[in-house]
């Protein structure tokens, strides 16, 4: 690993490496003890240990809060002081083989000319002309010749300087810093000498080679680089998605800013439609008292006039001499030629004439009607951070050659060789077909069978086993990823599925009726029967838990049994009423336990706990009404791959995966 990091670093800017990936975010600067919460994010211990104190409820609730995220993360043992919590977290062991190796090339970068080690220690400064892979130190050509005649050093591979980070890195012992660690202890979990064995690990029951782990280690690493690989194809579906929302975020908000335009826009004109109403009415209204007020205007000038009329025929009687004048004035007042009118009385006898304008608000009203004026509501859904389930892949069940349209029944995914391989029979083609990825290309391989094949079942690793039903058979082969025939063993039944059972034994399904097989076929027990009750009709569809207890999916019997590798009923799931299966079919446990099965009469996947407990309708399959849903298949990673009658869809549940990941850790 170490080897591995030089080299990176080796191709990639140290600053550039430094600011991204070796600073701390509460310090920014270098980890120095780094240390990784469960959130994946990692800090400085001691930074850890300060963050913890300035967050009185991190204490209350006995947990380690992360600053980046703020998911919390439990302390093993809360019962200890505040200051030892981050002391109990698990050490980052490659941001530490990072920050050391960055430490060194920058020593190497910033020594102007590499000088031999020895002389160094001397207090000489001699450049060195050669690496000692064994020792770790830079050698003179003095130094070169006194290293090869030194009896115990003898057996050194020497390298150039220029071919030093090229070299193979020797395991030393961390306790005695010059011999190479040789040994594992299982029992202690650390690299030891020989000298080590001999002292300090003799009661130890499981002292290996390391020579001897490499195998295993790669295959650990292997299964790792897959379960990574999964963990970000899963990131990648997800990021795809969350950019998908991202681009239709500013669409859906232009959109809801239109309406609320839109319906602000109605109310102002309305109320714009008001004040026109009120406008025309006040407008009307004047209009109205100022023509009664000109008509009134116009009445009293005239009769202004026939009053000053009426005085000027008196001042001329008054003044004139002549007695007749003043006789006819008198006389025509007497008589009522001339006649006052009362205006106020004719004023009084119009009851409609306006008198004031005046306009009162309804201030308060209007206030309240405003504030309780609804324009609309914003809904928000919110989306479960810890739920959720991604169709993260689809594969088509075609393969070069097929003569009609696929109908697959059965899958099974198996990791060859670190690739993950997709194994599926075609009853329509008569073939196993099984689907891969190899240097970035997908592929595809079958094996054509004589009859049509049935259900299918993984042997080990590499094998699965197939039941071909026509011709009274079942079959090994051997996956590579491509698909070898092995074997065929003859049977007196057909069977149309199959389970492999610990000791080796095969479970095979028949009409009414589940048989317990030996490796060659023959018939060891057939379970039929529970207390004088038929069991089975068409047990097409099998799996074994982690008990070793035999999982049957009836689609006849629209039941689930559970029996023992002797054949013994464990329990038995055939609910009725809204969670009554209508047509179940293919069936699956998960790393935890639970059971999941495939109902095809309503397109969900229902999950069962370990004992047969109904949990919840898991996933709806949608758009299946083009195609018959059969089988289900879920892996250790928490990945669900759904088989139709034409493609493979494999889906991952949130929940799942950091399960796995858990129980991986």
């Amino acid at each position: 690993m170490v080897g591995f990091l030089t080299q990176w670093m080796a191709t990639t800017g140290l600053e550039k490496i430094k600011d991204n990936f070796l600073t701390c975010s509460i310090c920014f600067e270098m980890y120095t003890d780094p240390c990784t919460l469960r959130c994946d994010h990692t800090f400085c211990r001691k930074c850890v240990t300060s963050y913890i104190q300035t967050r009185p409820d991190a204490v209350q609730s006995k947990t380690i809060p992360c600053s980046c995220c703020r998911q919390d993360t439990n302390v093993p043992d809360p019962s200890r002081p505040v200051e030892e919590w981050a002391g109990q977290i698990k050490a980052s062991i490659v941001i530490q083989g990072l920050v050391d190796t960055y430490r060194s090339e920058v020593a190497v970068q910033e020594t102007p000319s590499t000088c031999c080690t020895i002389c160094q220690q001397l207090g000489e400064t001699t450049p060195g002309v050669l690496w000692c892979a064994e020792c770790e130190v830079d050698l003179c050509d003095k130094c070169v010749k006194t290293h090869r005649v030194t009896p115990t050093l003898l057996n050194h591979d020497l390298c150039d300087l220029s071919s030093k980070s090229k070299m193979k890195r020797r395991i030393k012992c961390p306790e005695h810093k010059s011999n190479r660690a040789e040994f594992h202890c299982r029992d202690c979990g650390k690299a030891v000498c020989q000298i080590c064995c001999i002292i300090y690990h003799r009661a130890c029951k499981t002292v290996v080679t390391i020579e001897s782990m490499k195998p295993d280690m790669k295959a650990a690493l292997m299964k790792k680089r897959l379960g990574i690989q999964k963990t970000v194809k899963v990131r990648s579906k997800r990021l795809n998605i969350r950019n998908e929302k991202l681009q239709n975020t500013s669409r859906i908000t232009e959109s809801v800013v239109r309406s609320i335009r839109l319906i602000c826009q109605t109310a102002i004109d309305k109320i714009k439609q008001k004040e026109t109403q009120l406008l025309d009415e006040l407008n009307n209204i004047s209009k109205t008292c100022a023509n009664h007020l000109r008509a009134d205007v116009k009445l009293d000038e005239i009769e202004m006039q026939m009053y000053r009329q009426h005085c000027e025929f008196i001042d001329q009687a008054l003044v004139s001499d002549c007695e007749m004048d003043l006789y006819e004035a008198y006389q025509a007042w007497e008589s009522g030629a001339v006649e006052m009118e009362d205006v106020r009385d004719t004023e009084a006898a119009d009851t409609r004439r306006i008198d004031y304008i005046t306009f009162t608000p309804h201030t308060d009203g209007v206030l309240k009607v405003l504030h309780n004026l609804q324009l609309g509501k914003i809904d928000v859904t919110y989306q479960a951070r810890a739920e959720g389930r991604y169709l993260v892949d689809t594969t088509d069940g075609w393969a070069e050659g097929d003569e009609e349209d696929p109908l697959l029944l059965d899958v099974a995914v198996l990791v060859v060789d670190d690739v993950q391989t997709c194994v599926v029979t075609d009853l329509k083609n008569k073939c196993v077909k099984c689907f891969f990825t190899r240097n970035n290309h997908s592929c595809r391989s079958k094996l054509t069978l004589d009859n049509s094949p049935q259900g299918m079942t993984q042997f080990n690793e590499k094998r699965v086993m197939v039941a071909v039903s026509d011709s009274r058979q079942i079959v090994t082969l051997e996956v590579t990823p491509d698909l070898v025939l092995l074997s065929t063993i003859t049977t007196r039944s057909r069977y149309y599925s199959l389970a492999v059972l610990n000791p080796p034994s095969l479970a095979a399904g028949r009409q009414e009726s589940v048989d317990i097989l030996d490796m060659a076929g023959h018939v060891l027990r057939s379970v039929t029967t529970h207390k004088k009750v038929s069991l089975f009709t068409t047990p097409f569809y099998m799996c074994v838990n982690n008990k070793g207890n035999l999982l049957v999916s009836d689609c006849g019997k629209t039941s689930v049994t559970c029996l023992t590798s002797e054949g013994d009923v464990v329990w038995r799931f055939a609910p009725t009423g809204d969670r009554a299966l209508r047509y179940p079919r293919g069936i699956t446990t998960t790393s935890t336990g639970d059971i999941l099965i495939m109902d095809s009469g309503t397109d969900q996947v229902v999950q069962l706990t370990e004992s047969g407990e109904f949990v919840r309708e898991l996933l709806t399959l949608e758009d299946s009404d083009e195609t018959l849903i059969s089988d289900i298949f879920c892996d250790e990673y928490g990945f669900l791959f759904l088989c139709t009658s034409t493609e493979v869809k494999e889906y991952i549940f949130v929940h799942d995966i950091k399960k796995a990941h858990k129980n991986e850790s």
